[in-house]
């Protein structure tokens, strides 16, 4: 329980929460309280990286587990959405891929006038999260909280193919994603370390929480609204459950809002910050007028193409019937075996057209077969390349479904509004079958079961993604950055919300255009740049 007085309060502890707790706290001057909706994440499950699948694909105590409106491109289908729940956020069910996107990405933040977002501004931050195992040198650092490693199981045979295949294909090998170029087959990143998930909890929250006094961490805790009070957010108000008495905590400098891409809008919202007419149709009093709250939605549409395999060489092996308990003691007793991997190691940023500046495609490979978010369990060895479109023209809405702060918000991502967005899939589908049918892939490449040889012509493989398609968990954008003049923006470039004082949106949901990439590593970013900001740090940084 936490009454009285801090000097910021920041709502949610994932990827960017956690980052802002932690920073802001390592001046012992600075009283700070997190609110956290979810719970500790202490479970094996969270700490093992095997136990992906399982967090994906449920609402649990991990797992928010929305489900979107029916979606009016997606043949009016509600569409899963995970999102992490307690401490660590979305790092701590995520697939644990760690992708910083494209340098031009960054650039074109600041084209849109967004001073101090260059990709030559955000590098000192990528690399002051870092502890990574490749070293200190002109991308990457080390000694920071975000342990960032290679995977263990690279020399599987189905990786070697798939980066063998991509090579076949006309592709190029690049050996570091986030390094000078990352057009091009080659392996993943992961914020793994020694076997276990390294989120931005156990990064950054773990080794401060028992030990920092002027840190309150409070778990349970559902905001019900933002208090403004002449201008200015005066303080939040939560409880810790529906029905529990609301609390108050005051804030004296500022209240930071960090509860991801579809709950900060609603947060906004619920407090009155946002467009009036739909605040009010809400049942909402608007106190401050905002129309870009929840709107410029953002996310990466993905579909997933399985093929069998000839050999007993995929996880399925390794998991069918018992072994996958024998898996999980094993990782619970020892800490070794199967239970240390994800299972995604291997990847590709492709251009779906060569006259691009940059690829508009990432395919993620998996050594299973994988379908519906892990939901549908097919009992056969098998692989699966996970095409993901990095650059959507369309855009959707986050709203209100109630007035109650217990209840999920409205999410229509809009996926495939424009025929650019279907033409960039399409061609994906097609390179996807053309590196598995490599002579790299001979060895172990059986029937195509998803979407099936069968599905060729533009209509057909339209269908399919329109039936299958999902999100890969990527939303962004809807509470966006802009620039002065912007009638949708939401914050300045310093995460301030807009005709307010002492209120930040610090979270994925100020990312003005989709990366081309995983977000977990670009929201922790921009959480580490606003803390210098705050602190008074970032110039420092900046010259660094």
């Amino acid at each position: 329980m936490a009454q009285g007085e801090f000097d910021y309060i920041v709502i949610g502890a994932g990827s960017a929460g956690a980052v802002l707790a932690a920073r802001l706290s390592e001046d012992p001057q600075n009283r700070v309280l997190l609110l956290e909706a979810g719970g500790p994440n202490t479970s094996v499950l969270v700490r093992m990286p095997a136990g992906v699948g399982t967090l994906i694909k449920q609402k649990s105590k991990h797992n928010w587990g929305f489900w979107s409106e029916p979606e009016p491109h997606m043949d009016g289908r509600r569409m899963w959405h995970p999102r992490g729940k307690g401490l660590g956020g979305s790092s701590a069910i995520n697939g644990m891929v760690y992708v910083r996107g494209h340098a031009r990405d960054y650039d074109q933040w600041r084209q849109l006038g967004l001073e101090g977002w260059s990709y030559a501004d955000v590098l000192p931050y990528f690399r002051k999260a870092e502890d990574n195992c490749l070293g200190a040198n002109e991308f990457h650092g080390t000694g920071g909280p975000l342990k960032v490693n290679w995977g263990e199981h690279s020399d599987h045979p189905l990786y070697t193919s798939f980066l063998a295949a991509g090579q076949q294909a006309g592709h190029q090998l690049t050996e570091d994603f986030n390094g000078a170029s990352q057009e091009g087959f080659g392996r993943y990143q992961l914020t793994i370390n020694d076997g276990q998930r390294w989120s931005a909890a156990r990064g950054y929250l773990t080794p401060i929480m028992a030990t920092r006094r002027n840190l309150q961490v409070v778990t349970g805790a559902r905001v019900h609204r933002i208090v403004i009070a002449n201008g200015r957010a005066a303080g939040v108000e939560y409880s810790l459950g529906p029905g529990k008495p609301v609390q108050t905590a005051q804030s004296a400098r500022e209240v930071l809002l960090s509860a991801g891409a579809f709950q900060s809008p609603q947060i906004l919202q619920l407090s009155g910050i946002g467009d009036p007419e739909k605040l009010t149709a809400a049942g909402v009093r608007p106190v401050h007028a905002l129309p870009g709250v929840g709107a410029n939605l953002q996310d990466h549409l993905d579909v997933t193409l399985n093929w069998a395999a000839t050999q007993p060489v995929s996880l399925y092996h390794q998991i069918r019937g018992w072994r996958q308990y024998k898996v999980g003691l094993h990782y619970l007793l020892t800490g070794k075996g199967g239970g240390r991997q994800n299972g995604l190691e291997a990847g590709a940023f492709l251009k779906s057209r060569p006259d691009l500046d940059r690829p508009d495609l990432q395919l993620h490979f998996v050594i299973a077969i994988m379908q519906e978010h892990a939901k549908v369990r097919v009992e056969r060895d098998g692989f699966t390349v996970h095409v993901c479109q990095l650059r959507p023209e369309s855009r959707g809405t986050v709203g209100l479904r109630s007035t109650d702060p217990y209840d999920d918000p409205a999410i229509t991502a809009n996926f495939l509004a424009t025929e650019e967005d279907r033409r960039v899939v399409r061609e994906g589908i097609r390179i996807a079958r053309e590196v598995v049918a490599q002579e790299a892939f001979a060895p172990y490449r059986g029937e195509e079961i998803w979407p099936g040889a069968a599905v060729q012509s533009d209509a057909e493989i339209d269908a399919w993604v329109r039936a299958k398609g999902e999100t890969i968990y990527h939303p962004v954008g809807t509470a966006k950055m802009g620039a002065d003049g912007d009638p949708m923006a939401v914050v300045d470039k310093d995460c301030k919300v807009i005709g307010l004082e002492g209120l930040r949106v610090v979270d994925a949901s100020v990312i003005p255009l989709l990366i081309g990439g995983n977000t977990n590593a670009p929201t922790i970013m921009i959480a580490e740049k606003i803390a210098d900001v705050i602190r008074g740090k970032a110039a420092l940084a900046a010259a660094a």
